[in-house]
This record gives C-alpha cells, structure tokens and sequence, in this order.
C-alpha cells in the first residue's frame, strides 16, 4: 500500500513516475510491471530481435527512471512518453546495426508497421504521424528508398545496390520522396 491507501497497482500512472524520483524500489516494480508489455511490444516491432527488444525495454526504464523529472503530463501520456522512449532507443539500436543492406521485400511490412497499425500511432505525437502518413502516400519505390536512407541511415550506393537499380536512380528516388515530403508537410500546417 502506498501512503494514501490505494494499492501500488492502482495508483495513477503519474503518482508511479513521481515515486521513481523517491527512489522508492516497490514504485519502481510497480512501474515496470505496468509498463513492460508495451515497452517490449515497442521494440520487438522495431528490432525484430527479441534479445536486442529486451535490452531497448530494460534501457528504456533506466532512461524513465533517471530523467523521470522532466515528464510532463501537458505533453502526453506516460505510456505515450515510455513508448517514444523505447521507439527512440529501438531506432538507434537498429541503425547501428545495420551493416548489412535490408532486404527490400522485408521493408513493405515495415511500411505497413509504420503507417497503419495503432501500436505506431501511440507512439508518435502529431508530426511524426503527418510524416507517416505523406511516406504512405509515395510510390513504392520512393517511400522504400526515404525510408531506407532515412530511418536506416543507408546511403544512396547502398540503397541503389538494395534496391537493384543504378546509383543515379537511387538518388532521384530518395530527393524526389524527400521533396514530396517536404511539400505534403508544408501543404498539411498551411491547410485553414
């Protein structure tokens, strides 16, 4: 029981980020249990690595934990801020990873994942949906190439020998999804 009466587990979920600043060990168990499945769905989606997706997840609560003072409940929820933690952390994660090229075929579910399933729409505020959501309405062949050199830092040679086509196509590919981008971003916060 905490102090006022309610059972750790019923406690709001602000009441649990305020308790990691006490160092209170029970509020942080309570913290973790009620947060862990999210966090670990986040990074399984990401990595597709379960041993990496535990480790994102046990990072993503000692991030919670240290910076737990600079939550602000005015900017989202705390499964909103756990959950861009672990996103965050799974992203880095897999662009330092990436030595070897993703194969093209494996990035439609990745597309699929990013744009249109509610897990991803939890995790990302406002803008980063508008960007999902102009990558969705690019060609094919483009939103594989932005995605790619921008989510998976690959370069205009890897993506041209991923993709099979020539460099030069590559590159138009990824400045023409760039300048679309651009474009729907801006034609989206101009809109009355």
């Amino acid at each position: 029981m905490d102090r006022a009466g309610l059972p750790l587990d019923q406690l709001p979920d602000d009441a649990l980020v305020a308790g990691l600043m006490t160092d209170d060990p029970e509020l942080a168990v309570a913290f973790v249990r009620r947060f862990q499945h999210k966090v670990f769905g986040v990074a399984i989606t990401v990595t597709r690595d379960q041993q990496l997706a535990e480790d994102i997840a046990q990072q993503t609560f000692e991030q919670a934990c240290r910076h737990a003072q600079i939550y602000d409940s005015r900017r989202g929820s705390v499964r909103t801020w756990l959950t861009a933690i672990a996103h965050n952390l799974a992203i880095d994660a897999v662009r330092s990873r990436r030595a070897l090229p993703m194969d093209p075929g494996e990035l439609a579910p990745l597309l699929d994942t990013i744009t249109q399933t509610p897990e991803r729409q939890a995790i990302a505020d406002e803008t980063s949906a508008e960007v999902r959501g102009a990558i969705a309405d690019l060609p094919a062949d483009q939103a594989r190439a932005v995605v790619m050199a921008g989510i998976y830092g690959m370069t205009a040679q890897q993506v041209a020998d991923a993709e099979r086509v020539p460099l030069g196509t590559a590159k138009s590919r990824i400045r023409t999804a760039v300048e679309k981008l651009r474009a729907a971003l801006r034609d989206r916060h101009h809109k009355p």
